[in-house]
């Protein structure tokens, strides 16, 4: 995500991290609630919500410390948890494409509604793409 220095003509949003874009620890706290309530309740995520624990509290914190780092703020995540390691964190899950495709409705219906900067959104959403891609772990 890291574009380098700012130049003299790079505008004041571009030189903004995408986690002040979406809103500081109120933004992602805003997404995270509502990409999570989504999972709970579309019938098209029943499969990615299926691998979580009962209670989504802790995966909730989880992403909300994983994103706020990724995005730019403190790197809550690794402060608690240690390097990210996604695949290899989330191996003991059986992931395939019906996973993948139900994380990745909800995560573009949530970004969609809590969301409203269409540049940062360009910059996120294919890394987000290909990151849910790198997930599966099964055919």
């Amino acid at each position: 995500m890291d574009k380098g220095p700012a130049t003299e003509s790079d505008s004041a949003a571009d030189r903004t991290t995408p986690y002040a874009r979406i809103g500081g620890a109120a933004g992602v706290a805003a997404f995270v609630e509502r990409f999570y309530g989504l999972m709970d309740t579309l019938p098209e995520a029943a499969a990615c919500r299926a691998i979580h624990p009962p209670s989504l509290a802790g995966s909730a914190e989880k992403l909300t410390w994983y994103l706020t780092g990724w995005l730019g703020g403190p790197p809550l995540f690794v402060e608690r948890r240690g390097a990210p390691m996604l695949r290899r964190r989330h191996f003991v899950a059986a992931i395939g494409a019906e996973e993948r495709d139900g994380w990745l409705l909800c995560f573009h219906r949530a970004w969609a509604e809590t969301v409203a900067d269409p540049d940062l959104t360009a910059l996120i959403v294919p890394q987000v793409e290909s990151l849910a891609q790198h997930m599966v772990n099964r055919e």
